[in-house]
């Protein structure tokens, strides 16, 4: 739960007009404060609050590490030919647990060097914001390719920047999706090929004894159940997944 708590907290950073929200005005005010800030009512507070919540889910999926593990979790049991099991609810919540705990790292440093100076009023929004940014941004280019920055670069025209550190978020976001989708499909790769051999032999066997109207993956799915089992198959795709984020 504290886990949680903070990534909702940290999240929340994200949108600058939560940030520059304080409690206790009168409702459609926007007021001057002496630093040449702006503050703004309670009703505009509940509506930044609200934009800001609909955005949650898509920046868990889009700026972690739940897209690589909800991917290869997915081809995990498609290759295994178990149908629905685990069902989709306990692949979302695996996915889940194993980004919280990937992340924990990043939640952190937002929430140690960002959150709490800005909640007790030693840093103001905009030096919060651009804190809460740069743990996730070295987050993101580790798992980057330079390839695809240069794609989405070109295909924006972006003015070429000297360091990673410069580059926008807005070229950022599309690169590091296009390359989690990239390292999930090559990491379900080797997890189909044992699964795959299984299949071929079993298929082979049936050929080669007239059983051709019985369906292979009936047969094979046993095996590959109790190889998966043998091997220890779910500490072995947990341990690989936490692992590739900080190779």
């Amino acid at each position: 739960m504290k886990c949680i708590a903070r990534l909702l907290l940290v999240l929340s950073l994200f949108c600058p007009m939560l940030a520059f929200a304080e409690p206790g005005l009168a409702a459609f005010r926007v007021e001057n404060d002496p630093n040449g800030g702006q503050t703004y009512s309670v009703s505009i507070q509940v509506l930044a609050m609200m934009t800001a919540i609909s955005f949650l889910p898509a920046a868990l999926m889009m700026m972690t590490s739940f897209t690589r593990i909800a991917i290869v979790l997915a081809i995990l049991r498609q290759a295994l030919g178990t149908m629905q099991t685990p069902s989709n609810q306990i692949l979302v919540g695996l996915s889940l647990m194993l980004t919280f705990f990937i992340m924990v790292p990043v939640f952190d440093e937002v929430y140690d060097t960002a959150l709490t100076p800005y909640l007790n009023e030693k840093l103001p929004a905009q030096e919060a914001i651009a804190r809460a940014a740069k743990p996730f941004r070295a987050f993101m280019i580790g798992q980057t390719r330079d390839a695809d920055l240069e794609t989405f670069a070109e295909i924006a025209r972006a003015e070429k920047v000297e360091s990673t550190e410069q580059v926008p978020f807005s070229l950022l976001l599309p690169a590091f999706v296009t390359s989690e989708l990239k390292t999930a499909f090559q990491i379900g790769f080797l997890i189909m090929i044992p699964f795959l051999v299984i299949d071929l032999v079993v298929a082979s066997l049936l050929m080669s004894m007239g059983m051709m109207m019985l369906s292979p993956m009936i047969i094979s799915m046993p095996f590959k159940i109790m190889l998966f089992v043998l091997i220890d198959g779910w500490s072995l795709i947990m341990g690989t997944l936490a692992s590739s984020f900080y190779v």
